[in-house]
């Protein structure tokens, strides 16, 4: 049982309103609100002064690398991580060593994720093993906790099985089809996008065009079946038109982008090296252009940091041959609010709906994500926005290094993690 807690002298926001109020957490929920110094001596004191408290962060993409990848992250390192970025609650994904495809392998996982700093929930393949060939038992991996059904990291690239796919899912509450959208063949052996920086560097690249086709069919297999479907990491702005006109036409489409994929570009891949390298690959200055405008006007519904740690040694060895992936989990929340809200471009309230409370939507976890109202779970994430601090990637909590923001500073950052009633980060450092 959780000491009761109380959050004073922040401000606030979630998805309602903004409001100078003081929390009352008790035994895990939100027990009241109230004036400044109400409940003055009425638990342990958490100091949010001159800080937004919000619903806790989202996360509905991590790798988390377990089972089988464990010496480049595993579920309590990325947990940790996630904690510190005032993550509560996250979703890995399936891509592991062997797979996540069936019941055993989940109950194994979430057996793993009870004592984490983090509420960490898993997403299980489309396909057994992630082969594109039989699907896996849909019913019987919902019944065990997955409401993510993903291939990530490979596409599902034949049509017949991904509409079965879509329509499997239909009974099943809260289930969702992601897909990571690039055609197999467009993309066989691409390092980078493709494009005058691939050229230059002589390496194949991954056309914009792959991802295009994947999204405008899976977006016509939604419309037939009635199925919910998600894109992860969306890159280009093709798909991203695609995205909004089926929202026009209101299909159960939902999108995500990763803040790397909001802020960097093709060109940043020879200043990076293989931290630069990633899948879908950084794009064209047009394209982040296109996505942002995406996420202010409500066609991309969420940010998810593809977290994807590679052990250092994996990283050396070059653009060409190294795995792609870049950190995010801990950073994703100043990263976004510096771009963001202090460039100007998206509101507070905005900032809590793509990074907490829309997430949670689309990946059914309804315990998080809530507005901070009496009676709701107390999962919370309190915000220093002055704060300012230097990335960098030997002093994350991750195993790996590989940050794209290596040496950057930001202004925002994490100070407080409240997670399931505890408090799980105070004064930016882990209490356990």
């Amino acid at each position: 049982m959780a000491n009761p807690i109380v959050i004073a002298g922040g401000t606030v926001v979630d998805q309602l309103s903004e409001r100078r109020v003081d929390l009352l957490l008790i035994n895990g929920v939100i027990a009241d609100s109230g004036e400044p110094g109400t409940f003055d001596g009425r638990g342990e004191s958490v100091d949010a002064s001159d800080a937004i408290v919000m619903p806790g962060l989202v996360d509905i993409q991590v790798h988390f690398r377990t089972p089988g990848g464990e010496e480049s992250e595993d579920i309590y390192s990325g947990a940790a991580g996630a904690a510190l970025g005032g993550v509560t609650a996250c979703v890995m994904m399936p891509n592991t060593i062997p797979t996540i495809d069936n019941v055993e392998i989940v109950s194994d996982v979430l057996s793993l994720a009870r004592t984490a700093v983090c509420d960490v929930r898993t997403s299980a393949a489309i396909t057994v093993d992630r082969a594109g060939e039989r699907l896996v038992d849909f019913a019987a991996l919902h019944h065990a906790g997955v409401r993510v059904f993903t291939d990530d990291g490979w596409v599902v690239d034949e049509a017949d099985l991904m509409e079965a796919a879509l329509r499997e899912t239909l009974g099943l509450p809260g289930a969702v089809i992601s897909q990571h959208a690039e055609h197999s063949e467009m993309v066989a052996g691409g390092v980078i996008n493709a494009g005058s920086v691939a050229e230059r560097l002589g390496l194949p690249g991954r056309p914009r065009e792959a991802e295009a086709v994947i999204v405008e069919r899976d977006i016509a297999l939604a419309a037939k079946t009635g199925g919910r479907y998600h894109v992860l990491h969306m890159s280009t702005s093709l798909a991203t038109e695609q995205v909004r006109r089926a929202k026009h036409s209101g299909l159960r489409v939902t999108a995500e982008v990763t803040p790397q994929h909001l802020i960097l570009t093709e060109d940043d891949v020879e200043r990076l090296g293989a931290a630069g390298k990633m899948n879908p690959p950084l794009r064209l200055t047009e394209d982040v252009a296109a996505l942002r405008t995406a996420l202010l006007d409500g066609t991309i519904d969420a940010v998810a940091t593809d977290h994807a740690p590679h052990h250092p040694d994996l990283k050396k060895m070059g653009l060409a041959d190294a795995p792609p992936g870049m950190l995010g989990v801990e950073t994703m929340a100043s990263v976004v609010w510096d771009t963001f809200v202090n460039g100007g471009l998206m509101t507070r309230q905005h900032f809590v709906a793509v990074t907490s409370s829309q997430p949670a939507r689309i990946a059914s976890i309804g315990e998080h994500g809530q507005p901070l109202t009496p009676g709701n779970p107390a999962n919370i994430a309190v915000f220093d926005p002055a704060k300012t601090w230097s990335i960098d990637g030997s002093s994350l909590q991750s195993k790996s290094m590989n940050t794209p923001w290596q040496g950057q500073r930001f202004t925002g950052q994490v100070r407080h993690t409240i997670c399931r009633g505890q408090l799980v980060v105070h004064e930016g450092v882990l209490t356990n």
